[in-house]
């Protein structure tokens, strides 16, 4: 099993890249937003899933960690593939697919193309419930004063969406921790805790 691949893109096609480890050049589909990041001669590293049918063997290269968990999520729901998944993942960073799923934002998911409303909910309805249950053995924090049933919904909420993005438990807490979470919404909870992180 791959972990993940590093080496120098030999090329890049529509798609996937070519990446040479050792002399031997690999082909991995990847997402338009790791694509983006990849530059032919450059060194890579690329974190692997890989996919095997009766016909195929194939390999999915992501240039975060956090993007390959999201691709494993994604293809864990029923009726999404590879390709669909990597489609969402081309129209999304992994910040913004955490919060529509959060926020049970259908319209953003349906942006990616082949990506149809039935779909959308699905992917929301089985990925919300998850990241909930992930989730709720956290110990949230609450800003003295703020509404306890309102912040510790949506504390819940941001917490779900920073679990996909692969933060553990004690930095998902450490970063919302004095977040006035009943005066916030669920995004801006998102983008204060990323801040935090970044600090």
């Amino acid at each position: 099993m791959f972990y993940h691949l590093e080496g120098k893109v030999a090329e890049l096609i529509q798609g996937a890249a070519v990446v040479d480890c050792g002399g031997v050049g690999y082909l991995v589909n990847t997402s338009l937003t790791t694509q983006s990041r990849l530059r032919p001669g450059e060194r890579a590293k690329l974190y692997i899933s890989e996919s095997i049918r009766d016909d195929a063997f194939e390999l999915f290269g992501f240039a975060s960690k956090s993007e390959k968990r999201c691709f494993d999520l994604l293809i864990a729901v029923s009726g999404v593939g590879p390709k669909a998944a990597l489609s969402i993942l081309s129209a999304h960073t992994p910040e913004a697919l955490a919060m529509a799923i959060m926020t049970g934002d259908e319209k953003a998911l349906t942006v990616a193309p082949g990506i149809g409303k039935k779909i959308a909910q699905r992917v929301i309805l089985e990925l919300k419930d998850k990241l909930a249950s992930e989730s709720a053995e956290l110990t949230l924090p609450v800003k003295a004063g703020a509404p306890a049933a309102v912040g510790d919904g949506k504390l819940a909420d941001a917490s779900a969406a920073l679990a996909v993005l692969g933060y553990g438990p004690a930095e998902i807490n450490l970063a919302l921790k004095g977040l006035d979470a009943g005066s916030m919404t669920v995004e801006e909870l998102i983008k204060a805790a990323l801040k935090n992180m970044m600090k």
